[in-house]
């Protein structure tokens, strides 16, 4: 049965969720496993993040029984807490820019929860990640692992993943630090720039860089190309506004004999020299990492005066968001990137 999900619920609702069908039978929900993931997307003290903190702890209400899935929908709800709706009152009538107030407006006749940004919110990626957590467990008994870091923010660049050889090992080292980085002092110079964004009044965007190891050759196809699947999932991700596979636009500037990827045999095993490609060829996966890049945008509620609209009136107006909103969100997205590449992963291996 094909792997399929849906994200439910308002950023002020009662709670938020997600139904997912077609997983297996019989895997096993690690609850700590699913914790620490969960811990990852939370806010975190320290002007790093937003002040709104919440518990984020997910009600398995179907699809679960004596601690393993049970194949048939699952049903897991999150209640929202620390909501202070009256920040968007004030406010409700004027599109704030970067967000997407004018065209829910429009698509929904203005029916949409306004508060927090309603469906349209960040705050919805925590079902994702508990989602993308189940994943990850199933992927792990496939021999699969997905792991993530902030390759740029701001001005700041981290090391890149070896494209050829990245080892899981990596992951945990990586999703352990502040921010969730290969080099120390990448982490420290990037929080030194999330402070200075958020005393200026701003907010700061970034590269975020995903990479799966062990898959295995000959997934996906021509019609529905492994690079599709994974795309059509990151851009259900709030603020993914790019994706680039392997060297991605650095092949706009490439000669093909400095890029290809060369081929040869170990044994009866096909190795590839290189992974310009990024672990995918035709749409199908050559058995090598797949590695990508998703560029996640600045956090679009910033407290500068803005110019914007009022979208009832019609008149021009200006703006100064209050609330309590991210500096930069790339320390939090990383594992919300994750949870969607291993819904992708998923999804393709179980199509397949």
């Amino acid at each position: 049965m094909q792997l399929r999900y849906s994200i439910f619920g308002e950023s002020h609702g009662p709670g938020i969720g997600v139904v997912l069908e077609g997983l297996p039978s019989g895997l096993v929900v690690d609850m700590d496993f699913i914790e620490s993931e969960m811990n990852r997307r939370r806010a975190k003290k320290g002007g790093l993040s937003t002040p709104r903190l919440e518990e984020d702890r997910p009600e398995i209400i179907s699809g679960v029984f004596e601690g393993r899935t049970t194949g048939t929908p699952l049903c897991a709800m999150i209640r929202n807490g620390n909501t202070i709706s009256s920040d968007y009152t004030r406010t409700m009538n004027l599109a704030r820019p970067s967000h997407a107030d004018y065209t829910g407006r429009v698509r929904y006749g203005g029916y949409n929860d306004y508060r927090g940004g309603g469906h349209f919110s960040g705050r919805l990626t925590a079902p994702l990640v508990f989602a993308g957590a189940l994943a990850k467990l199933w992927l792990a008994e496939q021999g699969v692992r997905v792991g993530g870091h902030i390759l740029r923010l701001g001005p700041v660049e981290d090391i890149p993943f070896d494209l050829v050889h990245v080892s899981p090992d990596q992951f945990g080292e990586i999703a352990a630090r502040t921010l969730p980085t290969i080099s120390e002092e990448a982490c420290e110079q990037m929080q030194q720039v999330i402070q200075q964004a958020r005393t200026s009044l701003t907010s700061v965007g970034g590269i975020i860089q995903i990479a799966v190891t062990g898959m295995p050759v000959g997934i996906g196809s021509p019609d529905d190309s492994l690079e599709g699947i994974i795309s059509r999932n990151m851009f259900a991700v709030p603020a993914v506004k790019g994706i680039e596979f392997g060297l991605g636009f650095g092949f706009g500037s490439a000669y093909g004999h400095e890029v290809n990827d060369p081929m040869r045999m170990d044994g009866d095993r096909v190795i590839f020299l290189t992974n310009n490609n990024g672990g995918i060829l035709g749409g199908i996966s050559s058995g090598m990492p797949v590695i990508f890049q998703v560029v996640i945008k600045p956090t679009a509620s910033i407290s500068r005066e803005q110019q914007t609209i009022d979208m009832v009136n019609h008149t021009n107006a200006q703006l100064q968001i209050k609330g309590r909103h991210d500096p930069c969100i790339l320390s939090r997205a990383t594992v919300v990137v994750e949870a969607a590449t291993a819904l992708s992963i998923m999804q393709a291996l179980r199509d397949q």
